[in-house]
């Protein structure tokens, strides 16, 4: 189970054209909004990067306007992992289980994933909010990173899973967010 207290957000290379040409765009970016509200609303640190951002370009406004107060990681290598940066913010935050979502999902959501369960983190991927521009490089991300150890879940499924109870201010705006 997911744990406001253990838990951090992690999006990935949500970026420039490559994000405009992933399978059914418009969805990933609507449940990548409601994640990041949702997580902003409990109250998770979040971690963000960004591939190569001088060839891809930036995060998308649509996803970078909601992270304001964080700053994206750039990175070359696909895994975040292997970026000296992403560890040590990682590290710093000082949370287990990670949530990620991000594109693409067969590539650098995987790399990142694997290295993720490798280092010993608990990872849950929010598959409604992972995409590839190839609905088949999705599906074969999703179960290489399940074979790596990880779980899957949805963006309703975690936020509710995090919020514990049907009560308060929280769970108000949460029914707003996913409604």
């Amino acid at each position: 189970m997911l744990k406001k207290d253990a838990t951090l957000l992690l999006i990935i290379d949500v970026q420039g054209k490559l994000a405009h040409l992933v399978h059914e765009k418009q969805l990933l970016f609507e449940n990548l909004q409601k994640l990041i509200k949702g997580a902003r609303v409990l109250g998770l640190p979040l971690l963000w990067v960004e591939q190569n951002p001088a060839g891809l370009g930036p995060t998308i406004p649509e996803v970078a306007d909601l992270m304001a107060g964080a700053a994206p990681i750039s990175k070359m290598s696909f895994s975040s992992c292997r970026n000296e940066q992403f560890v040590q913010a990682l590290n710093t935050l000082d949370r287990r289980q990670v949530l990620v979502a991000g594109i693409e999902t067969h590539i650098c959501v995987y790399q990142t994933t694997a290295g993720l369960v490798k280092m010993g983190y608990s990872v849950q991927v929010v598959a409604d909010a992972v995409s590839s521009r190839n609905p088949g490089n999705k599906a074969i991300g999703l179960q290489k990173m399940q074979a790596a150890g990880a779980g899957l879940t949805s963006v309703e499924t975690a936020l509710f899973e995090l919020l514990e109870v049907a009560e308060g201010d929280a769970f108000k705006e949460i029914l707003r967010i996913v409604r």
